[in-house]
């Protein structure tokens, strides 16, 4: 196994059932890594977790659709919950693992949301093995569905915060190759940017394609939006803001003699303030409305929001808790991962209770130059040590509220 540090101090003692459980998370990562499943129909991965928090002791709530929640209480002390997201991708898997799931599923595990569970499994089993370390109560919450941004808002909007007792913090954190040497930690402040991601629908005029004259032409209307969209971040924001706006597909038509009725077109954009995405998706109406009236359409265009993530900025205070505790523990594998434009629904979970949170790192490779980034068909963590890190990642992190020096 890795020779990366491994807990001391006052945390020494859950090394034991580290090392114990270690063929038993393994086996776990395994099957949850061969058995993907999407956004918002995790059923089997949903029952494999409450079927494990079952066995270790803790009382399991369901949230929503597949959210699950388990609880373990341990006498007077604060209130600590710890998320981790489980659903795959509509990707097909080119890892060469002799553990990889099934090409033929066109879904794979290509972001490591299997590792953020089975860490967060390990760790749990290790709190209800050692209740003699730590005292108050712990929330182990598996939620579905962050790929869409669906599955956070989801456990909110099925009560969330009336089902399981407010934490006084709210911990995640995620696997990638963003830090050298395995690293781990983050920083206070934004970390992953607000994203909104829009169907906008245009309605032109069809005809044959032999008679445009007839027609207004909607594929011809959606690259003039295309391209004038590009302009809105080029020319329309301050330089020292980031702001960006992808025209991901485009949908019109089926056959090269006609000129279709209407054309789809999605969006999304991503920015580190409610504002500036505020900004950026009016001035894509405007932009649109405008081509649309300049095209002489009949109809106005229509526009739908399809998914997204809220502003996810890592509250002050636990980030300097958390961080002081990784530096004692881990010491030279601390640092952070800056800035990313990518976005997580994490926020919404603990904003469900009105609570602050952390979110951090963990280095997936020792060393990342080259390697396959989050959502490639070739991601894969190193099983040693990310597997072991993840776990001990957990237990430090919720160490400076739970337990006692």
């Amino acid at each position: 196994m890795s020779d990366l540090p491994i807990l001391t101090g006052h945390l020494a003692g859950f090394e034991d059932t580290i090392a114990a459980t270690r063929e038993k998370r393994e086996e776990l990562y395994k099957w949850f890594h061969q058995h993907p499943e999407l956004s918002m129909e995790e059923y089997a991965t949903s029952q494999r977790i409450e079927e494990v928090l079952n066995e270790i002791g803790f009382t399991v709530t369901a949230v929503g659709k597949t959210g699950k929640v388990g609880v373990l209480e341990n006498g007077e002390g604060p209130v600590v919950a710890f998320r981790a997201d489980f659903d795959a991708l509509p990707i097909a898997e080119d890892t060469g693992l002799e553990y990889s799931a099934d090409p033929a599923l066109n879904k794979m595990h290509a972001c490591g949301h299997d590792m953020h569970t089975t860490a967060l499994l390990g760790a749990a089993e290790a709190l209800a093995k050692h209740k003699d370390l730590w005292s108050g109560t712990f929330i182990a919450l598996f939620q579905p569905g962050e790929e869409t941004g669906a599955g956070a808002q989801d456990m909110a909007d099925s009560g969330l915060a009336d089902k399981i007792v407010k934490p006084d913090v709210v911990l995640g954190q995620h696997i990638g190759p963003w830090i050298d040497n395995y690293g781990v930690g983050a920083l206070a402040g934004p970390v992953f940017a607000t994203c909104v991601q829009t169907k906008i629908t245009l309605y032109g005029r069809g005809s044959h394609g032999s008679m445009p004259h007839l027609s207004v032409d909607p594929v011809v209307l959606a690259a003039k939006i295309i391209m004038s969209l590009q302009t809105i971040v080029s020319r329309g924001i301050n330089p020292q803001d980031m702001g960006v706006v992808t025209v991901g597909a485009v949908h019109g038509g089926d056959s090269p003699n006609t000129v279709p009725d209407s054309v789809e077109i999605k969006v999304s954009t991503r920015a580190y303030t409610q504002e500036l995405s505020d900004k950026l998706n009016k001035d894509i109406r405007r932009i649109v409305r405008g081509e649309c009236e300049i095209a002489g359409c009949d109809r106005e265009p229509t526009f739908e929001i399809v998914g997204g993530a809220p502003v996810f900025s890592n509250h002050q205070a636990p980030t300097n808790t958390v961080m002081a505790a990784f530096n004692e523990q881990f010491g030279d594998q601390v640092g952070d991962f800056g800035r990313l434009c990518g976005s997580e629904d994490f926020p919404t979970i603990a904003e469900a209770w009105g609570a602050p949170y952390f979110y951090w790192a963990v280095g997936s490779k020792q060393n990342i130059a080259g390697e396959p980034y989050n959502h490639s068909p070739k991601f894969a963590p190193d099983l040693d040590p990310v597997l072991d890190l993840t776990t001990r990642t957990i237990l430090v992190g919720v160490s400076p509220w739970l337990m006692s020096r």
